[in-house]
Formats: structure tokens, sequence, C-alpha cells
């Protein structure tokens, strides 16, 4: 978002996946030979026209975004997926092919990280340095990213207090990653598990995830991005990390394209799934911001506690999770003690229209339950390494034909 862009003017979306042996499904450390195919080189980045491919921290994760902001998501669904038939293509060569959800089932990331050793790679070596990137928090996690543009002081506030309010609810509308190492967990969303200790060894470049409210940019920049700055000096003195995407929380000023980006939505079964829940999401923030439901002053009285509970809950045990809240419950149109789940299924009801592009597959998904919920179904009562393979083949498979998952 290099030009400055009103409120809701157009989105940014980043969509990762993993890199895995297309018989063994184990994972394949070859974002680079992806790159390098197309550009030469090993860039960090390349531009495929509508869209744009870039390397992440991990060698076996690569990325694939809007290359300028856009009004039409639902155009995007075919340039998102000629990118995985492309990637794919060249995966074939090397006996690979991309697997979606938001962590791989199996991979120990103990024994199996393999960080970006190319272009930009001093910024990931000192994050491995301070952090250790050899944990799922950091090497074994794919998510999508949606980035929504102010234009001045006052629409970065109403959009940051909006997105603050939806952040609890979202690991219930997209968790995936039910599966740890092999085993079935019990949580919904185990990346949201892992990466909100990613930092903790410097506990305020997370917070709790969940931002808190913030009335400027000026005092963004004095509550979040100076106190981390400064926290993370004496382990980073020559500042290679004292950057805005240093903060980790769940939704991030970028100020350098005037966006805000949100961070905590696992990666779906593909594209089409991932730009159905980002057009729900999106409407909702809209309502937030338009007070739709409930007066957008009463979100500056949101409890910082009482939306940091919540999203431990929907990540934990997702559409079950209720929000308690009365106030916050209005926010979306529904009472205290309504489930989230519930709470989606009323949102996709009151703002999607019936003549909607989006409206049949937003019934499908949401008619079915959350991808965690699919896949552990998928899996049986008692998944063993058979069951994880054939179920993961069948989610390569609808990334590749870009189909849900039911």
């Amino acid at each position: 978002m290099s030009q400055t862009l009103k409120l809701f003017e157009a989105y940014g979306i980043e969509l990762e996946y993993m890199i895995v042996d297309a018989k063994t499904l184990n994972i394949q450390p070859i974002a680079d030979r992806i790159i390098d195919a197309v550009a030469g080189d090993f860039v960090n980045e390349i531009t495929q026209g509508a869209t744009s491919w870039s390397n992440e921290l991990a060698l076996h994760v690569i990325e694939t975004k809007f290359t300028k902001p856009s009004l039409d998501l639902h155009g995007y669904i075919e340039h998102f997926h000629q990118d995985i038939r492309q990637i794919n293509e060249i995966l074939a060569q090397h006996g690979a092919c991309l697997l979606p959800t938001a962590m791989h089932p199996w991979m120990d990331p103990h024994t199996e990280t393999r960080l970006w050793p190319h272009e930009l790679n001093e910024i990931y070596n000192q994050f491995n340095t301070i952090f250790n990137c050899q944990g799922h928090g950091w090497s074994n996690l794919q998510s999508m990213h949606i980035n929504l543009p102010f234009s001045n002081d006052e629409e970065f506030y109403q959009l940051h207090r909006s997105i603050r309010a939806i952040i609890p609810i979202l690991p219930a509308l997209a968790a995936s990653s039910p599966v740890v190492e092999g085993q079935v967990t019990g949580k919904w969303d185990n990346r949201l598990s892992y990466y909100q200790n990613n930092c903790k060894r410097i506990p305020l470049i997370s917070g709790r995830v969940v931002p808190e409210p913030i009335p400027s940019i000026d005092s963004y920049h004095q509550t979040i991005l100076e106190p981390i700055y400064k926290a993370i000096h004496p382990l980073d003195p020559k500042g290679i990390l004292a950057h805005e995407w240093l903060n980790a929380r769940g939704a991030i000023a970028r100020f350098e394209r005037m966006a805000i980006e949100i961070r905590v939505l696992d990666i779906q079964e593909c594209p089409r799934a991932d730009l159905a829940y980002a057009h729900l999401i999106i409407e909702t923030i809209k309502a937030l911001v338009s007070g739709h439901f409930a007066p957008a002053t009463d979100l500056d009285a949101l409890s910082q506690d009482q939306l940091a509970n919540l999203f431990q809950s929907a990540w934990s045990i997702g559409p079950n999770a209720v929000i308690q809240d009365e106030r916050l419950a209005q926010q979306f149109g529904v009472s205290a003690g309504t489930s989230l789940g519930e709470t989606w299924q009323h949102l996709n009801h009151s703002l999607i229209p019936a003549d909607s592009p989006w409206k049949k597959d937003l019934d499908s998904l949401i008619h079915a339950g959350c991808l965690s919920q699919r896949i552990v179904k998928a899996l049986g009562p008692e998944p063993n390494h058979a069951a994880l393979h054939h179920v993961y083949s069948q989610l390569a498979n609808c990334l590749a034909s870009n189909t849900f998952f039911l």
C-alpha cells in the first residue's frame, strides 16, 4: 500500500503455504528454488503481475500476495489459484507440492527447521539469535494477513479500535491447526497457542496479542513501538529489528504503507475459502466502524482483560467459546452468552446479502464449522500417521483444485 488510501478504499491479502514432499508430505525446505526458477536469483520477492511471491523466515514456506491494494477480492480467487498451479508445476520438478493449513501436522521444528539463507537473512538470523526460531511458533505456522488502509489519524483510530474488538473472535472462524507433531491436541488453533509465546523473552513485543486501546498515531508510537525498541535494544544494539514489524500483536500498524495488518488468521484449505472469510471479516469491521449494531463509541470501553480472555478461549475451543461481555456482544448484534459459532452465523446472515457472490461459499463454510473441526472429524477417533497422511493429502488436493474440504 505505497499510496495513501482512505478507509476501506482497497485491501491487501497475503497467503502463506508449506512446501512438502509430494508423496510423504514431509517438509521440503526449497522455497529458494521456486524463486530462483522464476527470477534467476535468490531474491526475497518477485512480481507476477497482480500478485507477488516472497520468502518467509522458514525455507519451507512461500507467500503469495496482492502486488497492489485492490477492492476486487473476488477476482483474486483466480489470481491466487493461478499462483498455486504455477508454483506446484515448479515444485513437481523436485517431487514436491504446496500444502495448506496453519501448521504441518508432524513436523519437528527443532530438527527440521532451515531458515532463509539469502537476501535479508541478517534479519532472520537476528530473530533466531534472540528468540530461537527452532520452534512451532516461529518455523511451523502459516497464516493469512489482511491489510486495511487508513489515511489520517481519525481513520487510524476508528479502524484500530474496531479491529481490536474483532481479534478475539477470529480464531473461531479460521482455526486450521488442530494437530501438533502427529497428535490431535484438543485445541482448535495450536498456531496461536504457540504464537502468543513467541517473544516471551521480551513480553512487550507480543503484549496480550489483542492490541491495547490506542487513541492516535502518536500514541501508538509512544505506547507500543518505542517501549518495544527500548526493550530489545540490549539484545539488538545495531537496531536490526527496530522496525514496526517487530511488534507481534495480532494486528499491527504498518505506517510505511498506512495500513493495519491483521495477523491472527490461520490459512485455510484454498484461496477461495481464505478470501470468502476475508470478505466477511472486512464487512464486520465496516459494521463496527459505522456502529451498525451498536454505537462505535462503545468500542472504547471494551475491557482488555475481557478481550484477551475471549481470545484465549477462541483459539482453545473455537466456535464453542462464548461472549460473556454484553458490550462486546452488542457490537456484533448478539446477546451475552452467545457462542462464537452462532455469532459468525449471525454476522454472515446479517451482513452478506443473498445476492452476494460470496454468499453460497460462506454459507457452506460456516455451516461446516472451522477447518480444524472438519480435519478432526475426518481423522476419526484414533488418528494415526496413515490417517494424517490421507487427510492432509486431501487438503493438498483441495489447495491444488481450489475447492473446499467439506
